[in-house]
């Protein structure tokens, strides 16, 4: 009983502590409504009928009066009711897959499970129409003309990015990966090369095993999905680890270069999205080139750094 009430006065604490720093921030951040993200969203280059990816920082447009949804709403105004909105709203208890895969009663069951993946996924999943793609480990949300295409089969598909996974269909689709305020680091992306390549990608990012992950569906059906974990060590060196900042440059400025990447402002964040099939077609460029996700520092500057421009470097 007592952990229960201490448990109790604990997230009334941090709610509490939230709120004062959700305060703290309507003062010093600049505000933004729903109408001027909706014009910045526009400036970026969004048009009516696009399908759009979101990878985002909510943080980084400064204070939104709305809260996150009016972003999802001023995004939903740029691109109109014949667009798309794809977030990923993954739910990973332990943080990994692996953590994730050998929970023994774990079983995904949408009707129950958030997001924690931040505030931005959270939010999306109250959104007017929402879909919600079935799926123990990398559940994806969308809402829009192709919100069922996107969605409807990821637990049959053969792995977390394979074919018939929403980054499958979203390539085929050739939909703008958009980043709201954030790096090329945490884009999920990368991994849908992963799973085409198979034992061809050039490192074994991924354990031998394959678990058999389970999740409920809408008429209470457990289905059980394959899912294999990555590898620790390669995790530690990728992309998405604080650590590899220099990575993170690096595949910015190869996107600037290549004339993929489109920057702009929404908010006080620095914005960007490109082409799916472009992207995804650089990614397997690179890789036949020794440069992936994972690599070395003395693998890219081997390469060789692509050039550094002044409009568009790298955020800080």
């Amino acid at each position: 009983m007592l952990k229960k009430i201490g448990k109790s006065l604990r997230d009334q604490a941090k709610d509490a502590m939230k709120e004062v720093r959700l305060k703290a921030r309507s003062h010093i951040d600049p505000r933004f409504g729903c109408e001027e993200l909706a014009n910045g969203f526009r400036g970026l280059g969004l048009v009516p009928g696009d399908s759009v990816f979101v990878h985002s920082s909510l943080k980084s447009l400064g204070y939104v009066e709305g809260g996150p949804i009016a972003v999802f709403e001023a995004l939903w105004d740029a691109i109109g009711p014949d667009g798309t909105m794809i977030v990923p709203t993954y739910y990973l208890p332990g943080g990994t897959i692996l953590n994730a895969a050998q929970e023994p009663d774990y079983v995904f069951d949408p009707a129950v499970h958030g997001s924690n993946l931040g505030a931005l996924p959270s939010a999306f999943l109250a959104f007017p129409g929402v879909r919600r793609s079935l799926h123990p480990s990398h559940s994806v949300s969308a809402v829009g003309r192709h919100a069922e295409f996107v969605t409807a089969d990821h637990h049959r598909a053969e792995s977390v990015f394979g074919e018939g996974s929403p980054w499958q269909r979203f390539i085929e689709l050739d939909g703008k990966l958009l980043g709201i305020g954030i790096s090329m680091g945490p884009v999920t992306f990368y991994h849908r090369l992963e799973d085409e390549m198979g034992e061809s990608f050039p490192l074994p990012v991924k354990r031998p095993e394959t678990y058999r992950m389970r999740c409920r569906d809408a008429a209470g059906v457990v289905r059980e999905v394959p899912v294999r974990a990555f590898e620790v060590e390669y995790m530690q060196r990728r992309i998405d680890n604080p650590s590899r900042k220099d990575l993170r440059d690096y595949f910015w400025r190869e996107m600037v270069s290549a004339g993929l990447m489109h920057v702009g402002q929404v908010g006080a964040a620095r914005c960007w999205w490109i082409r799916a099939r472009a992207f995804h077609q650089r990614l397997h460029r690179l890789a036949a080139e020794g440069i992936t996700i994972y690599a070395s520092a003395e693998e890219i500057e081997r390469r060789g750094w692509p050039p550094l421009t002044e409009e568009n470097p790298p955020p800080a």
